[in-house]
């Protein structure tokens, strides 16, 4: 019902609003006969500029058309003229508008461009219409021949003329108008009883709508109900995954954070110790830097500030990934060359090797040609290059790493705005003095610098500008050096087995650090319910999948690199041989600074002896042969180069040195041998001073408290003339010793006797 009477009452104010509008659109057409002639009346205005109105304005004596224009312009602007002698008719006076109009209307352009487009057209005077309708009507007063008067006063006559039409048509329109606004009147009454009806309609549309919105509110509810449920079981889902995912990791990560826990507290003092080694214990022996290590950990003792039992740089600052990346690089694997690669990448300032082998050097290059290190590469220079200042403008420029060479004990002076890192901002980029040029800072470059003096000495000036690294080789990394040259040798595919596994087992461990990273990291940056983030758990359970195939070959690898290293460890014996006798050639120097023995030449001619030794399919047999040849070979090389003077010495180092390596000769006896002093002595007097000088007794008393010695003095006291004889003796190196002594010393201890005796014949 209520729907009818609205369609009714819609059917009525549809027809008032046609009657309405059919008035409005009559109305419309009589303006739209005026309004073309307005609109160019007001376009003409628009091109009107100032200047064309001041043109008018100073004309002296103005055309007809002007004048008249003006005069037009002056009555719709109700402003009354001047009277005036006429110059026709002496006596009687005339109206003038064209002087008026230049105090009034012509006085501001502006204002009057202003007023003649906001005249209200819609209430002209009546008396203005009549004192207008004459000029109208003149031929005169039309825009084509005021056109040739002055431009601007043709849109002023246009303007008029427009003005005047609009006026005449609101007459006709204006009846309808009011016809008009009845008509609208009585649409307002019939429209606000359909706006009533439309009420009431829409009040019971309102009420259905508020039933329909419960129903859909309880459908929403049902609907939100069934996606709980399948909400809750999609969780489960997902949190089995998670739980499977990460449940293996448990157990570690609450061991792992166990520990952290623990090296958080200790962080102090291990910082402090690490700090210490990067800052100080660079140019130090491993025996050195380990004695370091333990007076600054008894100082944190004494202070009482926290720290590890056994914390040093190694436990603090080494990551187990790129230790293995650096060693695949050529870093030897014994830990005084894992600090010093520890030290050159945590120190601020640029590294100095120390590099007599040339080990170093190899390192550093090795890594700069690695991308994954080094992204831009490295390029290797030395002091003697003419343009080497230019290479390292463009390392500092371009992020490159400098590799300098073959320094001496004094570095150039163009380097040291480079070495202190003396950076400045200039225009909002980092730059950095070197040389002369001023270079763009890039944060990827890294200098570094080797020497191949085995005992430079640096002055202060220059140890604070650079870390100092003692990078000499040690006995336990050549011996690993060699055996894996002597292993390629010997067995080269499981050589080339080991390698392979060491960069598959390098790469896959950085996978599984790479993968927990990613999951610690998803983990921590999650939001909201984690349950709910899909990617994170099919991250997780794949990152998981793909660490259990990793972990599992990683294990299998392990295992069949320590299988590999067990069969390695059977030529332990002649890598220990090659060792023992590098540093025996290396202690040469001390003897004839001339001879000077580089690894790289060591290493070939170790090579060189493994290929010329005689075969055996008997591993113990072979293993002696190798290191007999090799001892007899390198024999033979060095004493060309030797003194004949020192052949005989080189024999006697060398031989001491295989023994002390079989654990042939007594430290305490070798001790005295070479500086005839042991820790402390027997008390008895001196039986002859007159062949046994202080000396001699001296040092017969100390030997008498070796354990090989005891009771000499006392032999000596007993048997003082035959003792006389050997010292009296021209040969005495080829007498026997006085009773026991002979059969009961080796040659060795018995040098040592000799020694306290004719030290002459050492």
């Amino acid at each position: 019902v209520t729907q009818a009477t609205v369609e009714e009452e819609e059917a009525v104010a549809q027809d008032k609003a046609a009657e309405t509008k059919a008035i409005a659109d009559d109305a419309q057409r009589d303006l739209d006969e005026a309004l073309p002639a307005l609109d160019e009346a007001v376009a003409c205005l628009k091109a009107l500029k100032k200047s064309d109105l001041d043109e008018v304005k100073n004309l002296g004596k103005p055309p007809s058309g002007v004048k008249l224009t003006m005069e037009a312009v002056c009555i719709m602007f109700s402003v009354k003229p001047e009277k005036i002698n006429d110059p026709d008719n002496p006596g009687k006076k005339i109206n003038d508008y064209f002087g008026v109009s230049k105090k009034t209307v012509l006085k501001d352009s502006n204002k009057l461009l202003t007023d003649l487009k906001d005249y209200d057209r819609d209430n002209i005077p009546q008396n203005i219409i009549e004192k207008i309708k004459p000029y109208i009507e003149m031929e005169e007063f039309r825009p084509e021949i005021i056109k040739k008067a002055s431009t601007a006063c043709t849109a002023m006559c246009m303007w008029c003329r427009a003005m005047y039409t609009y006026h005449q048509v609101v007459l006709v329109v204006e009846p309808k108008k009011k016809l008009l606004a009845e008509a609208q009147a009585s649409l307002e009454i019939t429209m606000g009883k359909l706006k009533e009806a439309q009420a009431s309609l829409q009040a019971v549309k309102d009420k259905i709508a508020g039933l329909e919105a419960d129903l859909k509110l309880n459908n929403d509810k049902k609907q939100k109900l069934a996606n709980d449920v399948e909400e809750c079981g999609a969780r489960l889902i997902r949190a089995e995954k998670l739980i499977g995912g990460l449940g293996g990791e448990r157990s570690r990560w609450t061991e792992s954070c166990a520990a952290l826990e623990i090296s958080y507290n200790n962080l102090v003092g291990d910082c402090l110790v690490s700090a210490g080694a990067i800052a100080y214990s660079g140019p130090f022996t491993p025996d050195f830097r380990k004695d370091l290590n333990d007076k600054w950990r008894e100082n944190l003792l004494t202070l009482n500030l926290p720290h590890s039992s056994d914390c040093d740089i190694q436990k603090t600052l080494a990551k187990p990934v790129e230790i293995r990346a650096w060693m695949l690089a050529g870093l030897p694997s014994d830990n005084h060359s894992i600090q010093n690669g520890i030290i050159q990448s945590k120190a601020r300032r640029y590294p100095l090797f120390i590099d007599p082998q040339g080990q170093a050097n190899k390192f550093i290059k090795n890594m700069g040609n690695d991308l994954t290190m080094s992204e831009n590469g490295i390029d290797v220079i030395k002091l003697t290059d003419k343009n080497f200042l230019r290479t390292l403008e463009n390392g500092v420029r371009f992020g490159r790493w400098v590799l300098l060479e073959n320094i001496g004990e004094a570095l150039d002076a163009s380097l040291e705005p480079l070495l202190l890192q003396q950076k400045f901002k200039q225009g909002g980029t980092e730059m950095i003095k070197v040389g002369d040029s001023t270079i763009p800072w890039n944060d990827s470059f890294r200098f570094f610098m080797t020497t191949k003096m085995p005992n430079p000495h640096y002055p202060p000036e220059v140890c604070v500008k650079v870390s100092l690294l003692n990078f000499a080789i040690t006995f336990s990394g050549l011996e690993d050096q060699l055996l894996g040259v002597v292993v390629e040798e010997e067995m080269p595919e499981m050589a080339e087995k080991k390698n392979a596994l060491m960069i598959a087992n390098a790469r896959m461990k950085k996978e599984l650090q790479d993968i927990e990273d990613l999951i610690l990291f998803k983990l921590s940056n999650a939001t909201g319910n984690i349950l709910d983030d899909h990617e994170l758990i099919d991250t997780l359970a794949n990152s998981k999948k793909t660490a259990q195939e990793i972990t599992t070959k990683v294990k299998e690898a392990e295992t069949t690199e320590k299988e590999i290293d067990i069969s390695r460890e059977g030529y332990r014996s002649v890598a220990y041989r090659g060792s023992l006798l590098y540093f025996c050639i290396n202690e040469l120097n001390i003897i004839d600074p001339m001879y000077q023995y580089s690894l790289q030449w060591f290493t070939s001619l170790f090579v060189q002896s493994i290929r010329n030794a005689e075969a055996s399919d008997k591993l113990e047999e072979r293993l002696d042969i190798l290191n007999n040849h090799f001892t007899y070979y390198l024999y033979q090389n060095i004493c060309r180069s030797l003194f004949e003077a020192h052949k005989l010495l080189f024999s006697f180092l060398l031989t001491i040195k295989i023994m002390q390596g079989n654990d042939l000769v007594d430290p305490t006896e070798w001790r005295f041998l070479i500086s005839g002093k042991v820790p402390t002595k027997v008390e008895l007097d001196n039986p002859d001073p007159n062949w046994l000088d202080g000396r001699m007794w001296g040092e017969i008393l100390q030997l008498s408290t070796v354990s090989a010695f005891e009771g000499l003095a006392a032999d000596v006291v007993a048997e003082t003339d035959k003792w006389k004889e050997i010292f009296d003796s021209l040969e005495p190196e080829k007498m026997p010793l006085v009773g026991k002594w002979e059969n009961k010393l080796n040659d060795l201890q018995k040098m040592c006797v000799l020694r306290t005796i004719r030290i002459d014949k050492l």
